[in-house]
């Protein structure tokens, strides 16, 4: 039940709950251990009760929980060298949960931590009461999973992949036994990068994706968007923008931020992604949250990491937007219409899920 009552930012507001999604994300999602250090870095747009609740849970379960707070960076991404005491932290963490609205997760320090020393690592930006409760304390995580890798391996088994929606959304791409990130899965292996529950990513052969996309439901960054009120098209030739347009300021916005950067890299597509997690029925203007909304696509632009499987390249910009009720064409056949499975599979565990309308 969703209540809106006026009391959100009260630190008794779904105590409870939070309580619960802070113990499931440290010890059933993570994986902490006794014994392990946790680094938990946030910035000063992130909600403290989720740090005190994460931090308490690691203590709980006899971990040691170090908690770093720094300013809000004014890029998305984050300084290239992040404050050396932050660096130092992460670097020597068994596990790192990052929070931060400006994350590092694609700096010198990230890789150190993460590729070259192995810390277990989730990318949680702009964790609150609502985004917790909702992706993590009120689901299943163990049927959210099941649910993502019978995905993956059906993605992985499609050549061909079309995606539309009645808002002019049509573009396609070859898969050529490209392999798809289940990024929503358990820490359980070192330095594997993972995310909140309910999402899978991966890229078609760059030079196939072709066809246009219409942003529906939100789109970050720019910092100045978020929820769209107006619909944001984009038009890929060989898996790069070469138009943008829309009828509303948002497109207007979106162009000047993406050319900006003067940066071919910044115009190519990164990567096709499904979002699932049932805890999440709208948008809400928090990233993490909109590109798992139940039966969306999510799409990213720009710099790409090698987790994906396909190319990876590095470019001055990353951006994600999605697409609300898509229809998903997998070599001809429809998988998803207009937001709703059709796959049989597919409607068997999201019955199991208790999603509803199935």
């Amino acid at each position: 039940m969703d209540i809106n009552i006026g009391i959100e930012m009260r630190d008794e507001y779904k105590r409870l709950e939070v309580t619960k999604g802070a113990f499931k994300l440290v010890r059933d999602f993570m994986l902490v251990k006794l014994g392990e250090s946790v680094v938990i870095n946030y910035d000063t747009c992130i909600d403290e009760r989720v740090v005190r609740a994460l931090a308490e849970a690691v203590y709980a379960i006899d971990a040691i929980p170090v908690v770093v707070y720094t300013p809000t960076d004014k890029g998305f991404y984050g300084d290239s060298n992040p404050p050396p005491p932050l660096a130092a932290a992460v670097g020597a963490s068994d596990v790192w949960i990052e929070l931060c609205y400006a994350p590092i997760m694609h700096s010198a320090a990230y890789r150190q931590a993460v590729d070259i020393n192995g810390a277990r690592y989730i990318c949680a930006t702009g964790l609150d009461v609502e985004m917790l409760v909702n992706c993590i304390a009120n689901v299943d995580i163990d049927k959210v999973i099941e649910l993502g890798e019978y995905f993956r391996a059906t993605l992985e088994s499609t050549d061909e992949i079309v995606v539309t929606s009645k808002q002019g959304t049509n573009i396609r791409g070859r898969m050529d036994g490209r392999k798809v990130r289940h990024s929503g899965i358990k820490a359980k292996e070192k330095g594997y990068p993972v995310m909140m529950p309910g999402q899978t990513s991966f890229c078609p052969l760059e030079e196939t994706i072709e066809g246009k996309l219409v942003f529906d439901g939100a789109l970050f960054p720019p910092t100045n968007l978020g929820i769209l009120r107006n619909p944001v098209e984009i038009t890929f030739k060989e898996g790069s923008v070469v138009d943008v347009c829309g009828t509303g300021p948002e497109a207007k916005i979106f162009k000047d931020w993406l050319y900006g950067f003067n940066d071919p890299n910044s115009l190519r597509m990164a990567h096709f992604s499904q979002g699932f997690n049932p805890g999440v029925t709208k948008v809400t203007g928090r990233i993490v949250e909109d590109e798992r909304v139940f039966g969306s696509m999510e799409f990213g632009i720009g710099s790409q990491g090698i987790k994906i499987g396909g190319k990876h390249w590095d470019a001055a910009s990353h951006t994600d937007g999605t697409v609300l009720y898509p229809t998903i064409i997998l070599d001809g056949k429809v998988f998803e219409e207009d937001g709703v499975y059709v796959d049989k599979k597919a409607r068997e565990i999201c019955r199991e899920l208790g999603v509803d309308g199935y």
